[in-house]
């Protein structure tokens, strides 16, 4: 909880220091640029909808889960968060997009979890119009132990999880905002090549206890995961207000896990395998649209000599959202920031 208050202090002291900084610019300056902000920006490809802040609703049902296989024989396990199914609200504005979202307990999925917890939080950036950073935080508290035999409850299992991905948009004409923030749309069909690198920290803490401690068992399992991720999207416009798009990524890199429990302690670095499959449909009547993405992100490598991991982030998204104007303030004040780091040149 105190996470969560930290990050909604941050988001309300943002927005008020923009307003802050707005009101000290001369009235002057506003009332002569007024016709000068733009709202809209058409190509032939993408429609962009400049300076808008675009914010929509969500439902969203995502996880971190895990299933450790054993090398030499067909036994294994999942390690299932308890908690999945949140709602929640993001915002974007011109380069930044930031969402957040809870599990209440009036959702089916979230009754009679023992106090189990999922809190999850996504950032996105763009750089110009080729480069695009996500960011993405887990924390996890009460997984099911299961098999094909048998389903155990650990409320005490947690799992944390930080990582994200840097990539580069080949294609100028296609719109990934049109996937992710929808504060773009695409008009015309296009596809584009994007390589990236993707890379994750993980820390899960498996304890079981029973009521004879011979039977207890306490252990850690350390990752950190690095791959290049070579993607393709296409995105497919088939008439004015309907939008579809799928993406695959296939990667290969390095994955390092170090475990340890009570009698073991192992380090180990092997090859690391990514697959992300991503599907998205959006429809938009001018500046109210609705729609649902997903995409499913697996990472697999060897946690030690004798047990193979696949890192599973499955993620569905319903929404419905509206951009609306910026006001001028808050316009004029981000291209005081952007002048500040990006001066213009000199004739």
């Amino acid at each position: 909880m105190a996470l969560k208050k930290i990050i909604l202090t941050s988001v309300i002291a943002v927005i008020c220091g923009l307003s802050v900084l707005a009101q000290d610019r001369n009235t002057t300056i506003e009332n002569d640029s007024l016709q000068a902000i733009i709202y809209e920006e058409t190509s032939d490809y993408i429609q962009i909808y400049k300076n808008r802040i675009t914010a929509k609703l969500y439902y969203v049902d995502t996880s971190n889960s895990l299933m450790v296989q054993d090398r030499n024989s067909n036994f294994y396990v999942n390690l299932v968060p308890n908690k999945q199914n949140r709602i929640g609200a993001s915002v974007a504005f011109r380069s930044i997009a930031i969402s957040y979202a809870f599990a209440p307990n009036f959702l089916a999925k979230n009754k009679d979890n023992e106090d189990s917890k999922l809190f999850n939080l996504n950032f996105r950036t763009y750089f110009g119009k080729h480069w695009m950073q996500t960011l993405d935080f887990y924390n996890q508290k009460g997984f099911y132990i299961e098999n094909k035999d048998a389903s155990i409850y650990l409320p005490k299992t947690k799992s944390f999880k930080v990582g994200g991905s840097t990539s580069y948009i080949f294609n100028e004409n296609f719109s990934f905002r049109a996937i992710a923030t929808q504060d773009e749309k695409q008009l015309k069909s296009a596809g584009s090549f994007i390589p990236g690198i993707v890379y994750y920290y993980s820390k899960m803490d498996l304890v079981a206890e029973d009521p004879d401690p011979e039977f207890n068992l306490h252990s850690d399992l350390t990752t950190f995961d690095i791959a290049l991720a070579p993607a393709y999207y296409y995105n497919f416009v088939p008439t004015k207000n309907l939008f579809l798009s799928l993406g695959v990524s296939a990667g290969i890199g390095l994955n390092y896990s170090e475990s340890k429990d009570d009698v073991e302690h192992e380090r180990l670095t092997s090859l690391l395998t990514e697959i992300d499959f991503r599907g998205a449909i959006t429809y938009d009547i001018d500046n109210l649209y609705l729609g649902a993405n997903y995409n499913y992100l697996i990472l697999n490598h060897n946690s030690d000599r004798s047990s193979y991991v696949k890192d599973n982030i499955p993620f569905f998204q319903a929404y419905i959202g509206y951009r609306f104007k910026a006001p001028r303030k808050i316009v004029h004040t981000a291209n005081d920031i952007n002048d500040k780091i990006i001066p213009k040149s000199k004739d």
